[in-house]
């Protein structure tokens, strides 16, 4: 029989049981919650010098929780949208902790109560048609890794994949016709359709040697997946580049998400519909497509030149009030 109160068998239950065989989440959203708990227990150690099997439930209550969101932005310099994705997790868990653990039901209201912090939204990042023209043309196509990166930049500017999708496609999830295939969040399948440029970079890229029995249709040198990280290291090697002709390009941070934004910008300036590209993009809702919407300010130029100016008013000669006016005016 359980323990009742028993914390690690609480967490093991709540990844292995509640979050991989029942949700079925992501492999990413399971690392992002591992890494959450690695740093409160990592907080725990230092604030109550117990190991991680040895705390309570009881333990991690609302201050302590308060505390080491409070370590994460001072000490770690945690910014506030990181802060409130590890609070995200630990509500995660304590929601599960509640039907398990009806007996400490209002330690845990308490610690669900706690809020998340309000952050300024940054003006969402995209690059234009000629930057991406300008970071492409920064690849060695003469050599194996720049045809990879040429290929690989090329399919995440056109098709507005995540990064995480890119790096988990294999060599079989390409479509015989002119798609490709991936699962993005939630588990969720989608095709997204290729250009003829894309197309053919991607023919040219499927007859190149893989490396050491490789799978994956962007491995590494020794075969395996590309990391994340990686990703945005050879990314910021051409942006780097590409900086030295391009001007506008000094001033944008560039990551792999920005490619995304990038090629849904593309379709919302081609008249594509939001609802249609959240489909493309795999956005739960269309509210989250929205966002491109604020962000495009061309398409504000445009709604803006249809609209009818204001009539200049005729301007009228000066005519000066009634004396008695005047004087109650001016008083």
């Amino acid at each position: 029989m359980r323990r009742t109160n028993d914390l690690a068998v609480l967490i093991e239950r709540w990844f292995t049981d509640r979050l991989m065989k029942h949700r079925c989440v992501s492999s990413n959203t399971i690392a992002s919650y591992r890494d959450t708990f690695r740093l409160l227990f990592a907080f725990a150690k230092r604030r109550l010098g117990k190991s991680p099997s040895q705390l309570t439930l009881r333990e991690l209550d609302a201050p302590f929780i308060g505390a080491f969101l409070e370590d994460l932005e001072t000490r770690r310099s945690t910014s506030v949208r990181t802060r409130n994705l590890r609070l995200t997790a630990i509500r995660s868990f304590f929601r599960y902790a509640l039907f398990e653990e009806p007996a400490h039901s209002a330690h845990i209201q308490r610690v669900l109560a706690i809020p998340s912090k309000r952050c300024d939204k940054r003006q969402l990042q995209f690059l234009t048609r000629p930057e991406i023209e300008a970071i492409l043309d920064c690849t060695d196509r003469s050599t194996w890794m720049g045809r990879r990166d040429y290929t690989l930049l090329l399919l995440a500017a056109q098709t507005g994949l995540r990064v995480s999708e890119i790096i988990d496609l294999d060599r079989d999830m390409l479509g015989h016709g002119a798609h490709v295939q991936c699962v993005g969040k939630g588990r969720k399948e989608r095709s997204t359709p290729l250009t003829k440029v894309a197309q053919q970079a991607l023919r040219y890229w499927l007859k190149e040697p893989t490396k050491r029995g490789a799978t994956a249709l962007f491995p590494n040198m020794h075969g395996g997946k590309l990391s994340a990280d990686g990703v945005q290291a050879l990314l910021n090697k051409y942006v780097a580049k590409a900086r030295e002709h391009s001007v506008s390009l000094r001033s944008k941070r560039v990551s792999p998400h920005v490619l995304r934004h990038s090629a849904a910008m593309e379709l919302l300036q081609a008249g594509v519909d939001c609802s249609v590209i959240a489909l493309w993009l795999g956005h739960e809702t269309v509210e989250t497509t929205l966002t491109y919407l604020h962000a495009h300010l061309e398409l504000k130029e445009t709604a803006l030149a249809k609209l009818k100016p204001y009539e200049r008013a005729k301007a009228e000669r000066f005519r000066p009030n009634d004396r008695l006016l005047e004087f109650l005016n001016a008083l």
